[in-house]
């Protein structure tokens, strides 16, 4: 089974033209709950199997030389589930940061957590703190982990932030212009580009209020496969699929970067 494994990997590997990778994935990790059940196991089962295949996700990433990598974890809708659930998720999380920091750090991998996270359990803040300041000097990839995340939150809490910052300046108010750009500078995600590729897990055809502002132009990779069984064949597969489309940013074909994109800093 391994070398199979490895044969179907090679193949895809040799379709694949690492000069047109994106430079940003963002991924919506969907269907924990599914796999567990066809298991007749409990969902409990499924976001452990989840957290491997985030593992695989990440480290086919950055051996591959995408800059940016943003998983989605955990929704400000997801603490509508059961509390058990969600206190089991706050669990895993801990634990996943204790098993995998060293080696993150260790792979020049830089974590940023984007969301709500002072709503997040104490305990858990104070592990993510620790996690971002020892690898916020890095300089590989960057992981970005949703927590506690909402699109409509971020812009809600971006559009505070420039009315904040614009009392603070004792501007007009009624007087003052906001654009595009500075809308995008008070976003969670400020000085990241945005997503060139979405995938979403388990086939389902909505983006779940997730990056509503970044993945604006982004393309969107469907796939039926459930997220624990996402494996490196599975996102080799969606980068082939990437770069078999024209991205036209709504005019007649403008290259590959995009109108006014953002370098990785």
């Amino acid at each position: 089974m391994l070398k199979t494994t490895k044969r179907v990997e090679a193949r895809l590997l040799d379709q694949l033209d690492v000069k047109r990778l994106p430079r940003h994935i963002a991924i919506i990790m969907d269907g924990n709950g599914r796999w567990a059940q066809r298991r007749h196991l409990p969902r409990v089962a499924g976001h452990r199997a989840g957290v491997r295949a985030a593992r695989e996700a990440i480290e086919s990433s950055a051996r591959l030389g995408i800059q940016a990598l943003t998983l989605y974890a955990f929704s400000v809708e997801n603490w509508r589930r059961p509390h058990a659930e969600v206190d089991f998720l706050m669990r895993l999380l801990r634990e996943y940061l204790r098993k995998e920091l060293p080696a993150i750090h260790e792979n020049n991998i830089q974590l940023t957590i984007i969301g709500r996270r002072s709503e997040l359990p104490a305990a858990v803040r104070q592990d993510l703190e620790e996690a971002t300041r020892l690898t916020a000097a890095n300089t590989g990839m960057k992981l970005i982990v949703a927590l506690n995340y909402g699109g409509r939150a971020e812009l809600v809490d971006a559009f505070n932030g420039i009315l904040c910052e614009m009392r603070g300046q004792d501007k007009d108010i009624a007087k003052a212009s906001i654009d595009e750009r500075m809308i995008s500078d008070h976003l969670y995600t400020a000085g990241l580009p945005d997503p060139d590729l979405l995938i979403r897990t388990s086939g389902e055809l909505r983006v779940s209020n997730f990056l509503l502002w970044q993945i604006a132009y982004a393309e969107i990779y469907v796939t039926e496969t459930l997220w624990p069984d996402f494996d490196r064949a599975s996102l080799l597969e969606a980068l082939i699929e990437y770069q078999h489309r024209e991205r036209r940013y709504g005019g007649l074909g403008q290259g590959e970067r995009g109108p006014d994109k953002q370098a990785v800093s």
